[in-house]
């Protein structure tokens, strides 16, 4: 809304404000906002939700200063969720449908995290939602998401074309609004695709419809059906695999917040034609307005982690697991860098198949030895550790630590051929 106001400032040449043309001040002034609301708003929220006792039901999994944290209070991911979407609303271009996306991310899956934990603090029900129910809605907001990606004519991309193929020095890009340039993508033409970008190998772009060009005339039907079911299993799997990191103190909000400067940083680059003509990569016009929500989305998780880290004042709930990884989801896909994800999420992924291995490994060794037996102490893999005598607190610092070489390791990717 701020955005339109400068605009319009900016063209009576009021002084200042053509500040808000710029990508990095927007950037900048969102992590500020979401930080301060997240910081002095929190304080009054968790005195709120304890008078409503409003309060987490631990279950006793024998685990070190579990107990403890009985009574603590929950749905914190309603504070997440304020301040991601303020400075969204305030400092963005509401018309991008990059951040109308975005927004209805965000909303569609608070209600589904705040339908969970509803369900847990109010009606005394520990298992929540089924989980039916949150992969339909997964399945739901999948959906949306590919038919947008798939046919919404801003959603486009641009390649490189060789810069002898054109002379023409009066068609310009802008660098963040200011520097005049001319690049590769300059009189490339905006294509919809089905493309993504994928590590390791040349020009670092895999084409879905590849998958289905051996069908013959149905293969652009079947392709984007294809294209949607991988969109709808990434948005699941992050999603889930957020939730499952959200079990110590600070966990889940502090690896959110290195991968969402990952995700910051990927944004920005592929909105920008020099960095993208630099860095071989395709130019995904308007996506740039993306850096501003994942600049929220760092402050909104640095802030909560403010309140959520040892010993937690606050947790965050299914309201904030589900909706940080079902955002951090839908960022990759719509900057398309989704295949990025194992390293960018790795933590997630890890996480996730600690889980998945325990359970296999249990049943594997009941069918065969008539006994189950466990592959980690216990899962997911940081309840491992604990069982192992680390405190909660070293552990996530060294899965903070963990992330930001993934975060490292996912940006040199866009480099290494």
């Amino acid at each position: 809304m701020l955005y339109y106001l400068f605009d319009w400032l900016a063209t009576m040449d009021f002084p200042g404000a053509r500040l808000f043309q710029y990508i990095s001040f927007r950037a900048s002034l969102a992590i500020i906002i979401s930080l301060f609301i997240s910081l002095i708003i929190g304080k009054k929220v968790i005195n709120i939700l304890r008078k409503k006792q409003i309060g987490e039901d631990i279950r006793d999994l024998g685990l070190a200063g579990q107990m403890e944290k009985k009574g603590t209070p929950t749905m914190g991911g309603l504070l997440i969720i304020a301040s991601i979407l303020v400075p969204v609303l305030l400092l963005t271009k509401l018309h991008n449908i990059y951040i109308i996306l975005m927004i209805f991310t965000t909303i569609w899956l608070g209600i589904l995290g705040f339908a969970d934990d509803y369900i847990k603090v109010y009606k005394k029900n520990k298992d929540g939602l089924s989980g039916k129910k949150k992969l339909l809605g997964q399945i739901i907001l999948g959906v949306i998401v590919g038919v947008v990606m798939a046919f919404h004519p801003d959603v486009v991309i641009k390649e490189k074309i060789d810069r002898t193929e054109f002379t023409t020095t009066d068609q310009i890009f802008t660098f963040d609004n200011a520097q005049k340039t001319e690049t590769a993508f300059t009189n490339s033409p905006a294509e919809h695709s089905t493309k993504t970008t994928i590590p390791f190998i040349k020009n670092n772009e895999f084409d879905y419809a590849w998958l289905t060009n051996w069908i013959g005339d149905d293969s652009g039907v079947v392709g984007t059906i294809v294209y949607i079911l991988i969109i709808i299993f990434v948005i699941a799997a992050v999603s889930n695999g957020a939730n499952l990191t959200d079990g110590l103190d600070g966990l889940a909000t502090g690896t959110s917040s290195v991968i969402a400067v990952g995700i910051a940083v990927l944004a920005y680059v592929s909105g920008n034609a020099i960095f993208a003509d630099y860095l071989n990569i395709m130019y995904i016009p308007n996506i740039s307005e993306v850096v501003i929500f994942t600049a929220s989305l760092i402050g909104a998780c640095i802030g909560f982690y403010w309140w959520n880290c040892y010993p937690a004042q606050i947790f965050m709930g299914d309201t904030g697991s589900l909706t940080l990884g079902g955002i951090i989801a839908v960022l990759c896909i719509i900057i398309r860098k989704e295949l990025l994800i194992p390293i960018l999420c790795g933590v997630f992924v890890v996480q996730s198949l600690s889980v998945i291995i325990q359970v296999c490994y249990f049943k594997y060794t009941k069918k065969k030895y008539g006994e189950g037996k466990r592959y980690l102490l216990m899962a997911p893999l940081h309840h491992h550790y604990q069982k192992k005598g680390l405190h909660e607190s070293k552990i996530v610092q060294r899965f903070i630590v963990v992330g930001i070489m993934l975060a490292v390791l996912t940006v040199v990717t866009l480099k290494v051929r």
